[in-house]
């Protein structure tokens, strides 16, 4: 079962794990300073995933300032919405920015075009009969 948190969110945590794991990794070279190329080794494979997660904080910059932002009906507190469908950022409640989604369940799905139009259809099919 997949996390209740908002995409935003959710990819700000991946980036902030991959600085933990380089300092990590750029921690355990320290235990090989006699040897000097293992050393340098530890050192440039812990600095590769803290220039990653720059790249990721960067990208996730530039995306959050073009989301859409909405106020959440459940905090009535301003959240921004990455796709679809997404859970407010700050009281997890299901949101969906789509006319044809409201009133159903929520699926993360939702956000991968093909998927969707399938629902909608399987929805329009349903409605006709």
């Amino acid at each position: 079962m997949e996390r209740k948190t908002n995409k935003i969110k959710r990819i700000r945590g991946y980036a902030l794990a991959m600085v933990f794991a380089g300092l990590i990794i750029m921690y355990l070279g320290v235990f090989f300073r006699e040897i000097t190329w293992l050393f340098g080794l530890f050192i440039l494979l812990g600095f590769i995933p803290m220039v990653l997660s720059v790249i990721i904080y960067f990208w996730v910059g530039i995306i959050s300032a073009r989301v859409i932002t909405v106020e959440c009906p459940n905090c009535e507190r301003p959240t921004r919405i990455l796709g679809r469908v997404d859970y407010c950022y700050f009281c997890k409640e299901p949101l969906t920015i789509d006319k044809e989604l409201e009133g159903e369940e929520f699926n993360l799905d939702y956000n991968v075009q093909h998927r969707r139009d399938k629902f909608v259809a399987e929805k329009k099919q349903k409605e006709d009969q």
